[in-house]
C-alpha cells in the first residue's frame, strides 16, 4: 500500500466546474474505498462544493482556473485543496452585508471541524493561495 496517492484536476473557473469539482472528488473517493452512499462522501462533497464555488465567485475573474488537489497520507489522513490566482484570502463576511452569501467559509468549517478536521490557507508561489481541508480517514485504501 502506498504511503501517499494523490490526484488533481484544474477546471475553468465557471459556476459549471463546480458541479464537476464535486464529481472528480467523489470519484477520486469512492476509487480509493470510500462508499459514494457514505456520509463522510457526502461531507466532503459539499466541502468540495463550497471551497469550488468560493473560487469561482469571490476571485473577481482573476483567476481563469483552480485546481482541486486530493491527497491521502498513510490511509490516516484525506487532504484537499482548492487552489486559485488571486492573492486574496478568505474571510467571513458579516451576515448584514450579504445576506443570500457570504456563509460558505462558514459551512465548510463547521464540517471540517465536525469530522475532526481542520482548515488552513497557504499561500502559493504564484501569488495565489490554497484553501486546505485536512479530515482523518479510517476507510481502507483499495490497491
Amino acid at each position: 500500500m502506498a504511503d501517499h496517492q494523490e490526484a488533481s484536476v484544474t477546471l475553468p473557473s465557471d459556476p459549471v466546474s463546480v458541479a464537476a469539482a464535486r464529481r472528480y472528488v467523489g470519484n477520486v473517493l469512492s476509487e480509493w474505498g470510500l462508499p459514494p452512499e457514505a456520509d463522510a462522501a457526502d461531507t466532503v462533497r459539499l466541502i468540495v462544493s463550497e471551497l469550488a464555488t468560493n473560487a469561482v465567485q469571490h476571485t473577481l475573474g482573476q483567476s481563469p482556473t483552480f485546481t482541486v488537489d486530493v491527497q491521502l497520507e498513510r490511509d490516516e489522513r484525506l487532504r484537499i485543496g482548492v487552489t486559485d490566482s488571486h492573492p486574496r484570502y478568505p474571510k467571513r463576511l458579516p451576515a448584514a452585508v450579504q445576506q443570500d452569501n457570504g456563509r460558505g467559509m462558514v459551512i465548510i468549517r463547521w464540517l471540517t471541524a465536525e469530522c475532526g478536521g481542520r482548515l488552513s490557507v497557504s499561500p502559493t508561489p504564484e501569488g495565489g493561495k490554497t484553501v486546505w481541508i485536512t479530515l482523518p480517514w479510517s476507510v481502507p485504501v483499495q490497491s
